[in-house]
């Protein structure tokens, strides 16, 4: 992960709407989710869905994969680890930490 991946991907997710698809998709797992799904759960408009998936799809957060009919998409797991190991990749300058109940590090 550097830099840019980071600002787009972090960037698709500052949305309300595409931070909680993003959600709903980790929560669903490797099975993954179609749109219609997607947006019965959410309770949001397919065309407004459809620009969201594409937003989360173009920063890598999601995949997507046609079966049949069907799109499912599911959460990029990789990616979002990389994500997250960039943002605490010089938690406690590179020293191991734990982290306590109040989710701070302790070094």
């Amino acid at each position: 992960m550097n830099e840019d991946l980071a600002v787009s991907a972090l960037a698709a997710l500052a949305h309300a709407q595409r931070l909680r698809v993003f959600r709903a998709l980790v929560v669903a797992g490797a099975e993954g989710l179609t749109p219609s799904l997607l947006a019965d759960q959410l309770d949001v408009a397919r065309s407004n869905l459809s620009f969201h998936l594409k937003e989360l799809a173009n920063a890598g957060l999601v995949t997507v994969e046609q079966q049949g009919r069907n799109l499912i998409y599911r959460a990029a797991y990789g990616q979002m680890n990389a994500l997250l190991g960039y943002l605490t990749e010089h938690c406690c300058a590179g020293v191991d930490c734990a982290v306590n109940d109040t989710a701070r590090c302790l070094c």
